[in-house]
């Protein structure tokens, strides 16, 4: 973790949104999913909020041996956004609690405001968070 890893970082990130990340694609194996809305689903958005995120604080870390997990996420999905609009994800780092990270996040459609909220995240050495994933493995 560098020094620069303070609160105050802000970062923008923008995607269109493409079929493969509407309802039905989230889950192909479910029929409850498949016959759903084709907007820009929700636990995709989740994975977009958790992006701008990872981008905005990367530069401050020993990236890639340093890390970041989520580890809890507190957002709402406002609006529904068709595929081909593009979403503006806003990200604040708004606290740093040793490891822990909080971000106040938003997203927006060129139209509505989709989604607003708070994600935290974990800084982790890659190669210990590795080891004990392969150690879960071994004794699964």
């Amino acid at each position: 973790m560098k020094e620069t890893l303070k609160p105050g970082i802000k970062y923008e990130h923008k995607f269109i949104v493409p079929q493969s990340k509407t309802v039905p694609a989230l889950y192909p194996e479910s029929d409850e999913f498949v016959v759903m809305p084709e907007v820009f689903a929700t636990g995709f958005l989740v994975g977009f909020l958790e992006w701008a995120c990872i981008k905005a604080i990367n530069p401050h870390l020993d990236w890639p041996q340093e890390q970041t997990v989520g580890i809890h996420i507190d957002v709402s999905h406002e609006a529904a956004t068709p595929p081909g609009l593009e979403v503006t994800a806003t990200v604040q780092l708004i606290a740093v609690e040793g490891k822990k990270l909080v971000f106040a996040v938003e997203a927006h459609d060129s139209v509505d405001l989709i989604s607003k909220g708070r994600h935290e995240r974990f800084i982790i050495s890659k190669e210990k968070f590795d080891a004990k994933l392969g150690l879960k493995k071994e004794n699964a």
